[in-house]
């Protein structure tokens, strides 16, 4: 099992850059695991975001966030990080970290979930 813990969220202008922490605890490997970061904003389904593999070798992105988020990972620390840069306000949502033993755009894919952390963005 493993606990996750996103922390980093919070009020930005449009523009702005927030840093998004997963920190994961619990007696899971960490480094094993594929993590992704998912969002979903009031009245609308949760969609990915972005997802790491155990290696940091592979690192898909939803294509309304290239360019903008990046995603890495330090597996001695057992935290996922997501540099958000340029945000606007179409990135306001919760934004939830999850973690499974395959990397994948689906949420189902993941078996442990966090909290989730709020970001909003003003315009």
């Amino acid at each position: 099992q493993v606990q996750l813990a996103e922390s980093g969220g919070g009020l930005v202008q449009a523009g702005g850059s927030l840093r998004l922490t997963c920190e994961a605890s619990g007696s899971g490997s960490f480094s094993s695991y594929a993590i992704g970061w998912f969002r979903q904003a009031p009245g609308k389904e949760r969609e990915f975001v972005a997802a790491i593999n155990w290696s940091s070798r592979d690192m898909p992105y939803a294509d309304s966030v290239k360019g903008r988020f990046t995603i890495s990972r330090d597996n001695v620390k057992s935290m996922v990080f997501l540099q958000m840069d340029n945000l606007k306000p179409e990135d306001t949502a919760v934004y939830y970290c999850n973690a499974g033993y395959q990397l994948g755009d689906n949420y189902y894919t993941y078996n442990f979930w966090g909290q989730g952390t709020q970001v909003t963005v003003s315009s």
